[in-house]
């Protein structure tokens, strides 16, 4: 029980690290995915030109949504923003119909939108292609330091949750080297003495496992009545591949701590066993 309880709650904060990695990952890509690009259209052109075009940008294969804004909708929103009507003043409509692109996570970079950029304006509909170039490029700087630095505690974490399963598993068999010795004088093979311990390894990461998972599957839910927006970044493919993670780690971490220790015993002499 005590085994199973530490077990459960290091896999609980191993969890709630992979969790946050994901969340870190997906809102990176929520970020970048919602930058705009703005594509300035002709105003000579007609509805069924606009209709062709439009479908013309929808069919990129890095274009993940886009939103058609004429002429008057743009009037009409810088009428709200400013207070006025620049129309008032000038006698006509000063703004240009427009798409407003959304970009795919993978497309989201200054190389990849240049490229996309060049081969927009070199279309004759298209006037002009705006984009924040300094934010998207201030934003890509901060996703790739923040992974390095993940990387670096994951690795860190994978490590202090590997010694403290292994701390609590060394002290089970700890407790067992006399009985693994007796069978050892009694002639029991290796494989022998090792099978009921990994069965009991096996059940130990399968049962923490899954307390785990309950226990983080019922925070994620507690999480959610006080911040709903979390679903924009943690969906139900997040929630398997945290649950898969955390059941493989059990397992593996249990079962390697214990074929390890088993078999710093399995090589000891009884004279050994006295002075560990």
């Amino acid at each position: 029980m005590t085994s199973c309880i530490s077990t459960t709650l290091v896999l609980v904060l191993l969890g709630m690290f992979v969790l946050f990695m994901l969340i870190a990952h997906n809102l990176s890509n929520y970020v970048r995915e919602n930058i705009n690009v703005t594509v300035l259209i002709s105003d000579d052109l007609s509805q069924d030109s606009i209709k062709v075009l439009r479908a013309d940008l929808k069919d990129m294969p890095c274009v993940k949504s886009l939103q058609y804004i004429s002429k008057e909708d743009a009037l009409r929103e810088q009428t709200e923003a400013m207070g006025t009507d620049p129309s008032e003043f000038i006698g006509y409509n000063p703004f240009t119909a427009s798409f407003e692109l959304k970009m795919k996570a993978d497309y989201a970079n200054n190389d990849s939108l240049s490229r996309i950029v060049r081969r927009l304006k070199a279309d004759s509909r298209v006037m002009d292609v705006l984009y924040q170039k300094e934010l998207l490029q201030a934003v890509n700087d901060n996703i790739r330091k923040l992974s390095l630095v993940l990387l670096v505690i994951a690795a860190l974490f994978t490590y202090i949750s590997f010694q403290l399963i292994n701390n609590t598993v060394r002290l089970t068999i700890f407790s067992r080297r006399f009985s693994i010795n007796t069978m050892k004088l009694v002639g029991a093979s290796w494989g022998f003495i090792r099978r009921p311990f990994l069965k009991r390894a096996l059940l130990l990461g399968v049962v923490s496992a899954i307390a785990a998972d309950a226990l983080l599957y019922f925070g994620y839910h507690w999480l959610r009545k006080f911040e709903p927006e979390i679903n924009t970044v943690v969906n139900l493919e997040v929630l398997l591949i945290v649950g898969g993670s955390v059941l493989v780690f059990g397992l593996l971490i249990t079962l390697l701590c214990t074929y390890g220790s088993l078999s710093r015993y399995l090589r000891m002499t009884s004279n050994e066993l006295y002075h560990v």
